[in-house]
């Protein structure tokens, strides 16, 4: 973690300041989040680790999903992520820094901490040891494209609702055949926009 305050000329450890132009709110400088990034790349050198990316947290950024975080963990280099706050960061340091813009959503957040941290925590499940079960995160919504089909545990009946049967009877083939069209009946009903195939390009 690198603190951009602690790469500030201010004696006050200043990083933000007035937009120009005018508007409400405060915006992040270049200069200490460029030598905060710096120091990360440094660190970074020092354990051997050369190819890095600079990934900024913003509402501006592309939409990602588990798609973009099972491509981060193949990735061939490091990320170093990059918490905006206040109105955001200066643009400068946007386009000369910064490689790739990422949005957890359409909605606004205090701080891109947060969104790390939600961002951090996907990657984190894809870690040996980090899960109970090695096959639980393969196994998730949007592991296959799809949502994830209902589950069920004991007792078999609760207020005179039973557990699918095929669920308790043994056959393992059966299983895997409702919970694939579970996945596919809540996918649906629920994210019909999933299951849409790109129109093939015409000659």
């Amino acid at each position: 973690f690198f603190n951009p305050r602690d790469y500030s000329d201010n004696a006050h450890r200043t990083v933000d300041d007035r937009p120009y132009g005018g508007g409400p709110g405060m915006l992040m400088m270049a200069e200490p989040l460029k030598r905060a990034v710096t120091a990360a790349k440094q660190a970074f050198l020092d354990k051997g680790i050369r190819h890095t990316r600079v990934i900024a947290m913003s509402p501006q950024g592309k939409k990602i999903d588990q798609a973009a975080i099972c491509q981060l963990i193949d990735a061939d280099y490091a990320p170093i992520f990059v918490a905006g706050r206040y109105e955001g960061m200066d643009q400068r340091f946007i386009d000369q820094v910064v490689d790739e813009e990422w949005s957890l959503g359409d909605y606004v957040i205090s701080g891109g901490e947060l969104a790390i941290m939600v961002v951090l925590d996907a990657l984190a499940r894809w870690v040996p040891g980090v899960l109970g079960h090695p096959e639980s995160a393969s196994a998730d919504s949007f592991a296959n494209g799809l949502l994830d089909c209902p589950q069920y545990t004991r007792p078999a009946v609760w207020e005179d609702i039973e557990v699918p049967p095929v669920l308790v009877s043994g056959n393992h083939q059966a299983i895997t055949a409702w919970r694939l069209a579970a996945q596919l009946a809540a996918t649906k009903n629920r994210r019909p926009d999933l299951l849409v195939v790109p129109e093939k390009t015409k000659n």
